[in-house]
């Protein structure tokens, strides 16, 4: 009964969310462009949908992520597991807490390549660009950068360190990439940073970061907790253009070395011409 009781609670919330949106599309419709909805009875069945689906996402954040992260957290950052009493004072050091890294190094890249508004993303920059842009590949880039910034942030929460030192240096070095990135993936390179917020990354890495700052001595939830999320959104700005540049740099390496071997031949021909004259 308590989880009939939580379902209905969800999807009455997420109803009284989802209607202003739909109250705006069709408020436009009839009364700005004032053109009925094509196939009303399947937009309201799939309507439908993204309210049951919402409310289901929802109680699975409740019932397992948020959990899962904070359990994982709390695991890793055990005395025990990490060999605290491997240490004279039994105290531990930032490096020892390498297998947290690790792990948001894991579930940084895991859940943006799984992430649905990258892969849109990704599948609508493939179209446009006429396939200059490869899907796996922007999705790799996008996602390594997720990866190092969360492990990073990770390495920020176990050290106490000011995050917006990392914040300010990370903005910096993208100002300065602006300037030198190929000017077709500048755009899409920034949008890549918010898509990565989305429903598969977030809860994960929202409850990794909280529940690391309750099990990490001296940590507070509040302040140091949060901030995880804003690495996730930092570094694939970095990363995308960082690929975009590599390939560039590569493309134009190999530009010229075929150029060279296309000079290196033409004077070998001429030379065997004048050979045979």
């Amino acid at each position: 009964m308590e989880l009939i009781s939580e379902i209905r609670y969800l999807f009455m919330s997420t109803l009284f969310d989802v209607l202003p949106i739909i109250a705006i599309i069709f408020g436009f419709q009839f009364l700005v462009i004032r053109k009925p909805v094509k196939n009303l009875r399947k937009v309201l069945t799939g309507l439908f949908y993204v309210i049951v689906g919402i409310t289901l996402f929802l109680l699975g954040l409740e019932e397992a992520l948020f959990p899962l992260g904070k359990l994982m957290a709390q695991q890793l950052t055990d005395p025990v597991f990490l060999g605290t009493l491997s240490h004279a004072d039994g105290e531990l050091e930032w490096q020892d807490y390498y297998w947290v890294y690790i792990f948001a190094f894991a579930i940084g890249m895991s859940t943006t390549i799984a992430e649905p508004a990258l892969i849109a993303v990704a599948i609508k920059a493939k179209e446009v660009s006429g396939g200059a842009i490869g899907v796996r590949g922007l999705r790799i880039a996008v996602a390594f950068g997720v990866a190092i910034g969360i492990s990073l942030g990770a390495c920020r929460i176990v050290t106490g360190a000011p995050m917006h030192y990392f914040i300010i240096v990370g903005y910096i070095v993208v100002v300065v990439q602006t300037f030198f990135a190929p000017k077709l993936i500048v755009p899409l390179a920034y949008d890549s940073g918010g898509v990565t917020t989305s429903t598969v990354t977030v809860p994960l890495v929202a409850a990794l970061g909280i529940g690391l700052a309750q099990t990490v001595p001296g940590r507070s939830a509040l302040i140091d907790g949060f901030g995880l999320i804003a690495f996730a959104s930092l570094f694939p700005m970095i990363s995308v253009m960082a690929y975009a540049q590599i390939s560039e740099f590569r493309t134009r390496r190999e530009y010229r070395r075929r150029e060279r071997e296309s000079s290196r031949a033409e004077q070998q021909h001429d030379s065997e011409d004048g050979d045979t004259r």
